[in-house]
Parts: C-alpha cells; sequence; structure tokens
C-alpha cells in the first residue's frame, strides 16, 4: 500500500494564496482544547507548547488555550489574571455561579498565551447527570471504574458550558473556531456539535488509541491494518467506550486532521475517515549567528561525553577516544515499538563487520530509557570516582612539575628531567594507575534495575553478547533514567548530551511523528529514523536524498526485519567509515534542514485547517471551495552537488582513506552549496508526470522555476 502525497509542505513560500487567504482574526476567537495544555503527559505537550509562539503572533489575545486545572501546575507555569473580554468575563461568571471552579491566566512558556483551565474535581458531582446526557446524545456509555474517560467527560461537558455561555453573548461575531486535540478533548466537541453550538470545530489526532493499544500488544500491524474487526479488538482491550468517543469525535468535527502522512493512512482505516488535512509537527528554531557555533557546541559536549566513557570504561580503556563514535537511542521505554529490537540486533552485526574488517573505529552507544531502578550501579559510580581521582592525582604532579621546570628555566639551565620528578611523584603515579586495574568487564547499565532478568534490552543484550569486552568494537551503555544536569553520573541535560552525540537512531515500528529525530535535526546532529514514522515520510517526501543530509530512512514497511536490521546495520558500518571532515560537512547540511521543521513554516499547515473549517461552518461569511485540494507546490532539497558526504559499503570494505586525504579536497564549498539550498527553498516545486510503467526515483523530481 503505497503511500499517497499528503497535503504536502507546499513550500516556505506557503499554501497557495495565503497573502489573499489571511483571516480577519480581529473577528474571530481561536480556543485549543487540550488535556495536555499546561499538563505534561507526554508528546501532545510539547506540539501546543512549542506552536504557542506563532499561534499569539497570529492570533494576539483573541488565541486561548483549554486545560484541565492541577494545582501543583499552576503554581509553577501559570500566572494568573483577568480575561482580556468581558464577555469571557461574564461567562466564566455564569459557571462559577453554578458551582463550577475555572482559572484564567498567562501560561509562562515562550509567547505568554491565555490559558482557561477547569477544575475537574469541583464538578465531579455532575458526572451521574453528565453520563446520562452522554448516552442520551450519542449512545456511549462510560464504566463506573474508567477515571480518565470520566474526567475526559467532566472536561469536555465543561468546555461546551462554557462555548454556550460565550456564543450567546457573542451572537453573530466574533465567530469560534475550537480546535480539539485527542481523545481526552472529544466529548467537547462532540458535545458542542449535538447541541449545535455555532463553532467552526477541528479535531487532531495525534494517534489512533487503538493503534497505541495494538503496536503495544506487538501485533504486525500495518500488514493487517484492513484486517482487524475494530470493534473486536477495541473491546478485548476493554477501551471500547473511549475508541467511540474519538471515532464519534472525528465524524462530529468540521475538519479532521493528523500530524503525518503513515497516521492519516492509519486512522481512515482505524476510524473510518481520512484525515482533510495533515499538519506536521514543528519545533521553534533558533538560528545562531555564527555559522559555526553549532559545531563548536558539538565539540564542547562530545568532550564532555568522552569524560564520562574513560570512568565508566576505566581499566579497559584500550580504544582511542578520538575515533571513537557516539551513537544514542532515546524515548518511552517501549522496546517494539521505538525499535529498540531491531537496533540490538544490528549493532550485533555492526560489532562483527567492524571487527572483520579491523577497523580502528570504536562505537559507544546509549540507550536513555527510563524503567525501573532502585538506584545507581556501585560500580559505576566507582568508575567516575577513579576518573576523579586520576585526574587530580595527574593535576597535582602536574603543578610540581611545572613549578620546577620554572624555576629551572628561570636560571637559565635546562632541567634534567630524571630528577624534575622525584621517588615521591612517581609512586603516587604508580598507585593511581594500579587503582585503575580491574578484574570486571564494563558494565552495560549505569542503574540497578528492579527486574535485571526480565528486562528486554538486558535479556537482547545478553542473547547478541554485547558485554563491553575488549575485542567488541561496539560498546554499550543502558542509562534508564532520563539525563539532568544535576546527576552525578553524566551531568547533562538531554539537549547537551544530543549535541555531543554523532549520531541518533531511531529505528521505530509505531512512531505517529517523531520528535526525537527532529531535534536531532535542528542540533545539527544525523540521525536514523524509518519510513513508519511521520518525521520519516515527511522527510522522503521534502528530500531528494536524506542520507546526503545526515537523515538516514530505514524500510520497516515494504522490508522483512531482517532486511531492515541489515539496511540499518550498513547505514551504521557506512557512517563508522567517514573521516572526520566528511562528519563535519554532513552536520551542516542535517543542520540546514532545520528550515523545514520550523513551526514558522509548518504553522501554515494549521491556518489552512482553520479557514477549511470557518468556511463548512460558516459558509456564508468564508467561502474555500471545500473539494479542491490545495495545490502541492513547494520545494524539495535536491542532492547536494559536492562530493557524496558518505561511502557506499558496496564500494570498498576496507577503512576509508584519511582525514589529511580530505584536506586537500576542495569540492566542498559549504557558503556556496548553502545559498544553493536558499535559492532552492525559495524555488516553486511540482510533480512531472510519471512515464507509464515507471515510477520516479529519488531525485529524479526536477525545480521548475
Amino acid at each position: 500500500m503505497p503511500l499517497s502525497r499528503s497535503l504536502s509542505m507546499t513550500s516556505l513560500n506557503g499554501l497557495p494564496l495565503w497573502e489573499d487567504e489571511d483571516l480577519p482574526v480581529e473577528d474571530l476567537m481561536l480556543f485549543e482544547v487540550a488535556w495536555e495544555v499546561t499538563n505534561k503527559v507526554g508528546g501532545i505537550y510539547t506540539v501546543i507548547q512549542t506552536k504557542a509562539k506563532i499561534t499569539v503572533d497570529e492570533w494576539g489575545e483573541n488565541f486561548i488555550m483549554v486545560g484541565p486545572y492541577f494545582e501543583h501546575n499552576v503554581k509553577t507555569q501559570v500566572e494568573l489574571c483577568d480575561p482580556p473580554s468581558p464577555a469571557i468575563q461574564k461567562a466564566m461568571e455564569n459557571l462559577r455561579n453554578s458551582g463550577c471552579q475555572l482559572h484564567f491566566g498567562r501560561w509562562l512558556i515562550e509567547g505568554s498565551p491565555y490559558v482557561l483551565l477547569f477544575d475537574i474535581a469541583s464538578s465531579a458531582w455532575n458526572l451521574d447527570r453528565w453520563k446520562g446526557e452522554f448516552w442520551d446524545t450519542c449512545g456511549i456509555g462510560l464504566p463506573f471504574h474508567d477515571r480518565e474517560a470520566s474526567d475526559s467527560l467532566i472536561f469536555g461537558s465543561l468546555t461546551t458550558w462554557f462555548f454556550k455561555e460565550l456564543t450567546d453573548q457573542f451572537q453573530d461575531k466574533p465567530n469560534i473556531i475550537a480546535h480539539f486535540h485527542e481523545w481526552q478533548a472529544g466529548a467537547g466537541l462532540i458535545l458542542s456539535r449535538s447541541r449545535k453550538i455555532p463553532i467552526a470545530t477541528i479535531f487532531t489526532t495525534h494517534a489512533t488509541l487503538l493503534g497505541r493499544y495494538l503496536c503495544a500488544g506487538n501485533a504486525d500491524f500495518y500488514n493487517n491494518l484492513d484486517k482487524f474487526n475494530i470493534d473486536k479488538e477495541a473491546g478485548e482491550r476493554q477501551i471500547y467506550h473511549r475508541y467511540c468517543m474519538e471515532r464519534a469525535a472525528v465524524h462530529c468535527a468540521h475538519v479532521f486532521t493528523t500530524v503525518s502522512q503513515i497516521t492519516a493512512i492509519e486512522a481512515d482505516h482505524m476510524l473510518k475517515r481520512k484525515p482533510d488535512v495533515v499538519t506536521p509537527n514543528g519545533l521553534n528554531v533558533k538560528k545562531f549567528s555564527a555559522v559555526h557555533e553549532f559545531q563548536n557546541l558539538h565539540s564542547m559536549n562530545k568532550a564532555r561525553i568522552q569524560e564520562f566513557v574513560r570512568g565508566h570504561f576505566y581499566g579497559h580503556l584500550d580504544f582511542n577516544l578520538d575515533k571513537t563514535l557516539f551513537f544514542f537511542i532515546a524515548g518511552r521505554y517501549e522496546f517494539s515499538n521505538k525499535g529498540a529490537d531491531i537496533f540490538l540486533e544490528s549493532l550485533s552485526r555492526l560489532n562483527f563487520l567492524l571487527r572483520v574488517h579491523k577497523s580502528d573505529v570504536t562505537v559507544v552507544v546509549f540507550f536513555i530509557m527510563p524503567a525501573k531502578t532502585n538506584n545507581f550501579n556501585v560500580e559505576t559510580l566507582k568508575g567516575q570516582a577513579v576518573r576523579k581521582q586520576l585526574w587530580d592525582t595527574a593535576h597535582s604532579v602536574k603543578e610540581k612539575f611545572g613549578k620546577k621546570l620554572y624555576d629551572a628555566l628561570l636560571k637559565g639551565e635546562i632541567p634534567d628531567m630524571t630528577k624534575i620528578l622525584d621517588r615521591d611523584d612517581m609512586t603516587i603515579m604508580k598507585r593511581a594507575i594500579y587503582a585503575t586495574q580491574r578484574q570486571s568487564l564494563p558494565p552495560v547499565t549505569t542503574h540497578n534495575m528492579l527486574d535485571d532478568s526480565a528486562d528486554p534490552i538486558l535479556s537482547n543484550i545478553r542473547r547478541i553478547g554485547l558485554f563491553n569486552s575488549r575485542t567488541d568494537r561496539v560498546k554499550v551503555v543502558f542509562h534508564p533514567e532520563f539525563l539532568s544536569s544535576t546527576s552525578p553520573l553524566l551531568p547533562m541535560d538531554y539537549e547537551e548530551f544530543v549535541r555531543g552525540c554523532h549520531l541518533g537512531v531511531f529505528p521505530s515500528y509505531y512512531e505517529p511523528w517523531g520528535y526525537t529525530p527532529g531535534e536531532c535535526t535542528v542540533m545539527g546532529i544525523p540521525s536514523v529514523t524509518t519510513n513508519l514514522s511521520g518525521f520519516g515520510c515527511f522527510m522522503q517526501e521534502h528530500v531528494a536524498d536524506p542520507a546526503a543530509y545526515g537523515i538516514y530512512i530505514v524500510d520497516r514497511r515494504f522490508r522483512s526485519a531482517d532486511e531492515s536490521c541489515n539496511q540499518l546495520t550498513q547505514f551504521m558500518f557506512g557512517f563508522c567509515q567517514q573521516s572526520r571532515r566528511q562528519r563535519i560537512i554532513q552536520r551542516n547540511r542535517t543542520e540546514r534542514l532545520s528550515d523545514l521543521l520550523d513551526w514558522r513554516y509548518l504553522g501554515r499547515y494549521y491556518m489552512h485547517a482553520r479557514h477549511l473549517a470557518l468556511s463548512r461552518a460558516f459558509p456564508d461569511k468564508f467561502k474555500m471551495d471545500p473539494t479542491a485540494p490545495p495545490q502541492t507546490e513547494g520545494f524539495r532539497y535536491p542532492r547536494p552537488s559536492s562530493v557524496p558526504p558518505s561511502p557506499s559499503a558496496s564500494l570498498h570494505s576496507t577503512p576509508h582513506h584519511s582525514d589529511e586525504e580530505d584536506e586537500d579536497d576542495e569540492r566542498y564549498d559549504e557558503e556556496e552549496e548553502a545559498e544553493k539550498d536558499r535559492q532552492n527553498i525559495k524555488a516553486p516545486f511540482s510533480l512531472g508526470p510519471v512515464p507509464q510503467g515507471k515510477k520516479k526515483q529519488h531525485g529524479e523530481y526536477g525545480n521548475h522555476l
């Protein structure tokens, strides 16, 4: 089932006729409703938080986010204030007079958007009545034991009540757009439409509810999309009522959107409606004033990771850190969904290839996935203590050596090197060397796992035999906690750690979007993704040769697991063959792709969805042909014209030529290539006709100026 082209990233020039389609925001109000407003649960929090600034820039005080009230979140994230509109103030007073508690303020994030927060617990006394009304409205019953579904109904009922009070005051103007995210906010959309409240509605699913459950159970999801008995599968997992809420919200919305083309296919089968618009997730990209600043940050943070490695592998540090590459995988601990299973198998094969080819490159792989632990591993802490002790010893000897050398030079003498270090100095250094002796292998995990024998990552490490032995060219470090700058072990924030690594590997099986490879791209770090992730599909569509720009896309959709594993192994082996200069060139290219992921551009998909919703809800006021899809003219990064950044594994199997040879290669001009990319961004792109029987390959698309 090949992917059809979505509402494409139609260029940084915007969707067609954007200049003429600007909405009269002064006559409109936009409400964004989500359970994760000020309340971090998962990835949706990142979406709405990062998107807030460009939405505030566009809508000003006419943009309000709606979410649940949790006191601990509000105390640290929200500055309470009065609403800017008397109509909103009156609507809130009406709800308060009826026994509801709600709060208004500014969310202290970039853009400082207004937020309206409903206290769910204070309105729980209405739950039985609202359950009855919900059943009468749409025939969906909620079991008493499902607290999350009950909370979402209370949240939805309060949201609907507020919209009713507000629209009664507004009458005909301003018109309201309400954008609901995920099934937890869906009850508000269903009730608003069933009660004929005059608002334009948008519903976004970031991943279908049933899709999450099926993939968590290791189902062969994508090969059986059209074969699942949806009602039966939802019922067996005791989420049928949640599924019904999600599906009803999808079909009630004026406009239905999802975050990627792969999730659009999933939604079509699971929820029985094709999305009207695909709205990719973005980030707030901050460009450095100095072009090479991100390269400097990479070098600085790499040195900090090297310090950790010196301590962790003490006694076995027989590899050259200057020829050591740092790979990592990070995210929720979903062993199969996040691709940790094929990653480990590929590392075993990579280890074999590096040993067979007698490569002098060593790969240290970090698994940053939170799991249940009871404390740091004693051996790991000891390693960092030994490293620090060695550093202190070397520093004290250096101070004494430097003073004696300085005194000798002041006297005009060349010091006797046999006397400049006395017996005590030699004794101290010998003791320090003996302290680094180690009988055991460096640990593969930094913490004591609560269920060591059943842990999927550790079980597979035992299966493939990657125990950090001296002969292994691939070393493994499992860090089962999120990173923190206050950690005594690896004191780095996640962003600092990513900048210090060479390659992020995210071979996900189920990933509706995938922020982790996107964050790598923005920081100029190459990454591996798949064609089953939203990010991978997006990059395949908009970059003619993703690998040349440091985006390696593993085919997990049309290949077997073993073939995908071999492809990932070849990607990593090819990366290991790169020279230092080639890696620098590739990081420059990767960082230039960050414009693709900037909300300033991707936010325009949301503008299009809002305009479409208004044209369907208020056709007399807002004109837009609902059947005509937007043009897909845009840009597509071409293959770079300079020397390829990585050698093909099929060309030769010996280690690649030296860095010194690269220094004489003048074919790469960074400024010239960057300027070509900038020009290409501005040039519209369209798909030419494909001759019958021929499929276009990457790089065959032309730019029509």
